[in-house]
């Protein structure tokens, strides 16, 4: 029956605090609310009367909502490390994108056979393979394609060949 008392008393209050703590978010206000008075419960009788019970139920409540500030700050913390590394993920998967965007730019310079060449290479043909769909040599193959990535590398870097 106390605890009825009290919890009536100063619902509303504790309430008010837990609102002010958690920026007017008021699903979370009743939820730390509760667990203030879950607390007040578990600990009403080691109240000592040091002070006013209502004293003693704001203090409770002004722990429970800065811990719970620490904690969403802490996973705010860590959702801002998650952030960054997906942010460093896609620079790179974008550095990369812009690479290969670079490098079908510099491929589109290239000569009609030297585009065929390297286009077989990409696709994962052997060298003797590409040199008979070419009508080359296996020689003259692999000296192109060795120039052609030379060429293409320093397009990708100063995009001119």
């Amino acid at each position: 029956m106390y605890f009825e008392e009290v919890y009536r008393a100063n619902y509303q209050k504790v309430f008010r605090i837990c609102m002010g703590y958690v920026s007017a978010d008021e699903a979370l206000a009743k939820d730390l609310t509760q667990e203030v008075f879950i607390k007040v419960w578990d600990c009403l009788n080691s109240f000592r009367n040091e002070s006013g019970i209502s004293t003693w139920i704001y203090r409770i409540a002004v722990n429970t909502c800065l811990l719970q500030f620490r904690e969403k700050k802490f996973l705010k913390r860590d959702k801002s490390l998650e952030k960054i590394r997906a942010i460093e993920e896609d620079e790179v998967d974008s550095s990369k994108e812009n690479q290969l965007q670079r490098m079908y730019h510099c491929i589109e310079r290239l000569s009609k056979d030297n585009k065929g060449i390297i286009l077989l290479e990409l696709e994962g043909l052997p060298q003797k393979e590409i040199a008979s769909i070419m009508g080359l040599s296996h020689e003259a193959v692999r000296v192109r394609l060795h120039r052609i990535k030379n060429s293409l590398t320093k397009c990708v870097q100063n995009e001119s060949i």
